[in-house]
């Protein structure tokens, strides 16, 4: 049974940073494409964040360019995302996904709030 599970999310102030990780079961993140997406807090329309291929080749959506960064721990099978200078703006729920065929799992969200 696949299973993703992401922590990290919780209060942060603008300008601030913040590293969500995602624990994966059942899967290898080593064989899967993984990627992060968010969804801000009642709008239907959610945002691709992150994304990296199996073969290491990494994208990133144009709100977040230069400010955020994913990456993998192949030992933890961990997926991470750093996000710096963070706005309000970046407030929403943050999921974890992966596949080999499109995105076929995703975790059920972490929080993140930016506030003063």
């Amino acid at each position: 049974q696949v299973r993703l599970v992401e922590f990290g999310g919780g209060s942060v102030q603008p300008g601030g940073s913040l590293r969500l990780s995602c624990v994966a079961s059942g899967i290898s993140v080593s064989d899967s494409h993984m990627a992060w997406r968010r969804q801000v807090l009642g709008k239907e329309e959610d945002e691709l964040v992150a994304f990296m291929s199996r073969s290491g080749t990494k994208t990133y959506g144009d709100s977040v360019k230069g400010r955020a960064s994913i990456s993998v721990d192949k030992a933890q099978n961990t997926v991470y995302l750093s996000l710096n200078e963070l706005r309000s703006e970046d407030t929403a729920d943050y999921y974890c996904g992966r596949g080999v065929n499109g995105m076929e799992h995703w975790g059920k969200g972490t929080l993140v709030t930016v506030t003063s």
